[in-house]
C-alpha cells in the first residue's frame, strides 16, 4: 500500500469505531486530529533502509488537543490500524500512572472489542516495580545477610542509622511482611507486581526485594522460569500496543526493553512533561560524606572475585582507598569554598537545622580549579573499580552457565555485588559531568553542591544536570525516532508552539508538523474568570498572603458544592488552613492529610450528599485531576504558578541567557508559567454540561503585559475584574 492508502484506511478505521459506538457523538476536532495522526504515521519510513538510499523519511506531529476533544481515541485508533497494516507496533508513553491505568484497563479493552482487527496490548513498567523471587525467598526464610554476614538491607549503614531515628518496622515485623508476600505469591493471591499489593510498601521495605538490573542474572537465575518481570516481558513481545511512561521510555533507550524506535509508531501523551522528565533522567549526584559503602563493596568484590578467580580484583583495594580519599578531600574542599553559603539559613528558616538541604551553585558551570583534580581522581578510580566489577560479573555468568547446579548460590553472589554497583556507577557519571567543560558557545551543565542534616550525619552532595532538555532529547531520542505524535491539552504557550518545540528539541526540525485542535466547549458561556486585584503586591509575600486569604475565605463561604483551591507554597496553604473559621473546617479536605484516593472519594461522597466540599491542594492537584460537574463548580488560584526561583537548573539557564543578552523571564519563565496556569485552569470545565467560576487573586494577570500573554493562553472565559475588599 502507498502512504496515502495507509492513511485513508487508518482514518476509515477511526470513522468505523466512532459510528459503531452507541451514543457517541462525532466531533470535528477529534476527526481532524485523527486525520493528522494517520497522515503522520503513513509518511514515516520504518525499519532498515538501503545504505545507497537517502536518509529515511521522518514524520512527527505535535498536536494540542483541548479538553473534551477525546485525544486518546483520536490517536489510538489510527495508530493501531496503521501498525496492523504495516506489520509494526505502537508504543504509547504517558506521564502519569492514572493515564496508563486508564488506557490499559479501560480505553484499549473497549477498542479491542470495537475494532475489526484483533490486537493485543500490554503495560510496560520498570523492572523495579516487580519482586525478585530469589531475594524474597532468602529474606522470607529469615536470611537477610550475604555470604560476608552483611545484611543486604544494611548496605548503607549511615543512611540506616538516620532511618532508625524515624518510625520503621522492626526486624521481626519486616520478616513477617516478607513471609506474607512469599505466601501470597505461592498461593496465587499476588502476582509479584508492587502496584497490585493492597497496601504498597514504603521504598525502605520494598527495595531489598525489588528486581533490579544490576542484581539480576536473567536466564541463569534458578527462578528465571517463574520470574514475574520476565513473564511480563513475554507479554510485551506478543503485544502490538505497548503502554509505557516517559521515565521508562528515556531510561530504556538502547536497552531493547521497548520496541526499536526506528521501527514502531510512537505516541507521547501528556507530552508537556517530556522536557522535565529528560532533565531528571540525565541529572546525577554523588554523596561526598557517607562512604562506608565503598569499603563494603570492595570487601564483597574481593571475596567473590577470589571465588571465581578474577585477576582484576588485585586493583580493587587501591581503587577503593583512592576513591574514598578523593571524596573525603572533595567534601572538605567544598566546605572550604562554599561553606558560608551552605551553612546560611534558607529564606523562611531561622537556622540551618532542618533536613531540607541548603545549596550553592557553581556560577557559569566552571568548577573551581581546586576541585578539578580530586574529581578527576574520583572519576578515574570509580572507572577502574567498575571495570573490576564487570570482570567479576562476567566470570559469575560464565560459572552459572558451566555449573547450573550452583546457579542459586552464584545468583545470590551476583546480587550482592549488584546491590552496591549502581551507587558506584552514579558516582562515576556525576564526576564525569561535573568535570565536563562546555565547548565555545554551548550551554554549560548546571553544577551545584548541597548540605543537609540526615539524623546524626551532615551530608555534602555534588550535583550536575544538563540545562537544555531540547538538546538532550535531540541527541538521545529524536535521533532514533522515525514516526511520532506528541499530544497534550497544553502544548502552546501564550498561543504559540515555539516554547514547547524548543524545550522538546523539535524546533526547526523539518519533519515536524503542528496542529492546535480547539476544545468543543463554549467557555464564554460555561465559565467565568474572576480576577481579584489585591492592594498588596504579590511579591510582598506576607502582606499579599494575608489579604489573599481574607478574600479567599469570603469567596469560600459561598461555595455550595465542590471546589478546588490551588496554592503555590505550603506556607501559603498552612496560613489559609489556620485562618479557616470553625464552621468551614469540616468542609475542607487538605492534601496529604489523607491518601489521595481516599481524599477524592470523601470529596465525592460529600458532594453527592449535597454538602459543600473544598479541596486544598498544591501543584500535583493542578493537573490530571478530573472533577466534572458539581465536583468542581469553583476553582481558586491563589497566586500565579511561577516556578520556584531557586531551581539550580533554571538558574544556570537564566544565567547563560543573560550572558547572551537575552531575557530569561520573557523566554523561559512566562512561557513555562503559561503552560502550568493553563493546566490549573483546565480543572474547571471537564464536560459540555459543566458550569464553573475560576477565581484568581494575583493582579499581575490583568495588570501586566506578561499577564496579558498568560490570558491569551487560557480558554476564552467571560472575564470579571474586581477589587479586593481588604
Amino acid at each position: 500500500m502507498s502512504s496515502t492508502e495507509w492513511a485513508r484506511a487508518a482514518l476509515q478505521a477511526f470513522d468505523a469505531v466512532v459510528q459503531g459506538t452507541e451514543g457517541f457523538r462525532g466531533r470535528a476536532g477529534q476527526r481532524a486530529m485523527a486525520e493528522q495522526v494517520a497522515r503522520t504515521f503513513s509518511e514515516a519510513q520504518l525499519g532498515k533502509v538501503d545504505e545507497e538510499e537517502s536518509a529515511p523519511t521522518r514524520a512527527i506531529a505535535v498536536i494540542q488537543a483541548g479538553t473534551g476533544v477525546g485525544k486518546s481515541l483520536a490517536y489510538s485508533v489510527p495508530a493501531i490500524a496503521m501498525a496492523l497494516a504495516r506489520g509494526t507496533r505502537v508504543l504509547i508513553s504517558t506521564a502519569t500512572v492514572a493515564l496508563q491505568e486508564q488506557l490499559v484497563h479501560k480505553d484499549l479493552p473497549a477498542l479491542a472489542a470495537r475494532m475489526d482487527q484483533p490486537f493485543q496490548f500490554a503495560l510496560a513498567k520498570g523492572r523495579g516495580r516487580y519482586v525478585c523471587k530469589l531475594k524474597l525467598e532468602r529474606l522470607a526464610g529469615g536470611s537477610a545477610g550475604g555470604d560476608d554476614g552483611l545484611p543486604d538491607d544494611d548496605l548503607f549503614p549511615e543512611e540506616a542509622a538516620a532511618q532508625r531515628q524515624r518510625p520503621r518496622h522492626d526486624a521481626e515485623a519486616r520478616m513477617k511482611f516478607y513471609a506474607s508476600m512469599a505466601d501470597a505469591l505461592a498461593t496465587g493471591l499476588w502476582d509479584g507486581d508492587r502496584d497490585t499489593l493492597d497496601n504498597p510498601p514504603e521504598p525502605e521495605a520494598w527495595s531489598p526485594v525489588a528486581a533490579e538490573a544490576s542484581s539480576c542474572t536473567g536466564k541463569h537465575c534458578p527462578l528465571f522460569s517463574q520470574c514475574t518481570y520476565y513473564e511480563r516481558r513475554k507479554q510485551l513481545v506478543a503485544a502490538q500496543v505497548i503502554v509505557a511512561n516517559h521515565d521508562l521510555l528515556l531510561s530504556s533507550l538502547g536497552a531493547r526493553l521497548l520496541p526499536e524506535l526506528d521501527n514502531c509508531l510512537l505516541v507521547i501523551d501528556e507530552a508537556h512533561h517530556l522536557p522535565a522528565t529528560a532533565l531528571d533522567q540525565f541529572a546525577c549526584e554523588a554523596d561526598l560524606s557517607r562512604l562506608t559503602w565503598i569499603d563494603k563493596l570492595a570487601s564483597r568484590a574481593l571475596r567473590i572475585g577470589q571465588l571465581v578467580e578474577v585477576e582484576e580484583i588485585a586493583d580493587i583495594p587501591n581503587h577503593a582507598a583512592r576513591l574514598r580519599a578523593a571524596l573525603q578531600d572533595l567534601a572538605r574542599l567544598v566546605m572550604d569554598i562554599y561553606g558560608e553559603q551552605l551553612r546560611a539559613p534558607t529564606p523562611g528558616r531561622r537556622q540551618f537545622a532542618s533536613a531540607m538541604p541548603t545549596r550553592a551553585r557553581v556560577p557559569g558551570g566552571a568548577l573551581p580549579e581546586t576541585l578539578v583534580e580530586p574529581f578527576g581522581q574520583a572519576a578515574h578510580h570509580a572507572e577502574g573499580f567498575l571495570q573490576a566489577l564487570r570482570a567479576i560479573a562476567k566470570a559469575l555468568r560464565s560459572e552459572m552457565r558451566d555449573k547450573p547446579d550452583e546457579a542459586r548460590r552464584l545468583s545470590q553472589l551476583y546480587a550482592q555485588i549488584g546491590a552496591l554497583a549502581p551507587r558506584l556507577e552514579g558516582l562515576h557519571a556525576a564526576a564525569q559531568l561535573l568535570l565536563q567543560d562546555a565547548p565555545e558557545g554551548a550551554v554549560p551543565a548546571a553544577k551545584w553542591f548541597t548540605l543537609e542534616v540526615d539524623g546524626d550525619f551532615i551530608v555534602v552532595k555534588a550535583h550536575a544536570s544538563p540545562v537544555l532538555p531540547g538538546s538532550t532529547l535531540q541527541n538521545h531520542l529524536w535521533s532514533a525516532v522515525r514516526g511520532a505524535v506528541l499530544t497534550s491539552a497544553t502544548l502552546t504557550s501564550c498561543g504559540q508552539f515555539d516554547f514547547f518545540l524548543r524545550e522538546s528539541g523539535l524546533y526547526g526540525d523539518a519533519a515536524v508538523t503542528t496542529l492546535a485542535v480547539p476544545s468543543p466547549f463554549d467557555y464564554a458561556q460555561q465559565g467565568t474568570l474572576v480576577a481579584t486585584e489585591t492592594r498588596a503586591e504579590p511579591r510582598d509575600a506576607q502582606a499579599f498572603t494575608a489579604e489573599m486569604v481574607d478574600a479567599l475565605l469570603s469567596d469560600l463561604a459561598l461555595v455550595e458544592a465542590g471546589a478546588l483551591v490551588l496554592f503555590t507554597s505550603r506556607e501559603q496553604m498552612r496560613q489559609a488552613v489556620d485562618m479557616l473559621p470553625t464552621a468551614m473546617r469540616s468542609a475542607v479536605l487538605v492534601q496529604n492529610t489523607l491518601p489521595r484516593p481516599q481524599l477524592l472519594a470523601r470529596h465525592r461522597e460529600r458532594v453527592a450528599e449535597g454538602l459543600p466540599s473544598i479541596i486544598f491542594g498544591m501543584q500535583s492537584f493542578g493537573e490530571g485531576l478530573d472533577l466534572p460537574g458539581a465536583l468542581c463548580e469553583s476553582l481558586f488560584i491563589t497566586k500565579l504558578p511561577f516556578a520556584p526561583p531557586d531551581d539550580p537548573v533554571g538558574e544556570a539557564r537564566a544565567e547563560w541567557l543573560r550572558g547572551a543578552g537575552r531575557d530569561p523571564f520573557s523566554e523561559l519563565v512566562v512561557p513555562a508559567t503559561a503552560i502550568r496556569l493553563a493546566q490549573w485552569v483546565g480543572r474547571a470545565i471537564r464536560t459540555e454540561e459543566d458550569r464553573a467560576h475560576v477565581y484568581c487573586y494575583d493582579k499581575r494577570l490583568v495588570r501586566t503585559g506578561y499577564g496579558q500573554r498568560l490570558l491569551n493562553g487560557l480558554p476564552p472565559f467571560t472575564l470579571q475584574r474586581r477589587q479586593s475588599a481588604a
